[in-house]
C-alpha cells in the first residue's frame, strides 16, 4: 500500500477539503439564492462562464436549444442501455423528458413559424 508522505501535496489538499464544513455551504449559498428569488432583476450571483450574446434571434435559440435536447436524449438512452434495475427506470426517464423538451421547444418553432414557408424551412424540424 502507497503512504501518503505528511508534508505532500497530496495530503494538503485532503486535509484542506476535510475541513471544509459542508453545512456551512448551505448557510453561505441560501441568501444568495433567497434573494435571487425575491428580485429577480438582481444579477446572478452565479459566475457567467457560459453566456448567450443577447442580440441572438429566438428561432435559433430555440433550433439551439432542440438539438441540445436531442442530444442530451442520445447520451440519456445511450447510458440507460448500459444500466439496470431501477438506476435505468430513473435514466429512461431523464431522457423522456429530453424529449419531451424537445417536443415543446419544436412546436415553439413551428409556432414562430407556421407555414414553414421560409426558404430555409425543413419539413422534419
Amino acid at each position: 500500500m502507497k503512504k501518503t508522505a505528511r508534508n505532500s501535496p497530496q495530503s494538503s489538499l485532503r486535509s484542506d477539503f476535510e475541513e471544509i464544513d459542508i453545512s456551512r455551504l448551505s448557510e453561505i449559498t441560501e441568501p444568495l439564492v433567497s434573494a435571487r428569488l425575491r428580485n429577480p432583476n438582481r444579477p446572478d450571483p452565479v459566475s457567467h462562464v457560459f453566456t448567450i450574446m443577447p442580440n441572438i434571434d429566438t428561432e435559433s435559440l430555440l433550433c439551439h436549444a432542440c438539438e441540445t435536447l436531442a442530444s442530451l436524449n442520445v447520451m440519456a438512452t445511450d447510458l440507460a442501455c448500459e444500466l439496470e434495475g431501477s438506476r435505468r427506470n430513473v435514466m429512461l426517464a431523464i431522457q423522456q423528458l429530453a424529449v419531451l423538451g424537445e417536443l415543446l421547444v419544436n412546436r415553439a418553432l413551428d409556432n414562430l413559424d407556421p407555414l414553414g414557408g421560409g426558404p430555409e424551412a425543413s419539413p422534419n424540424r
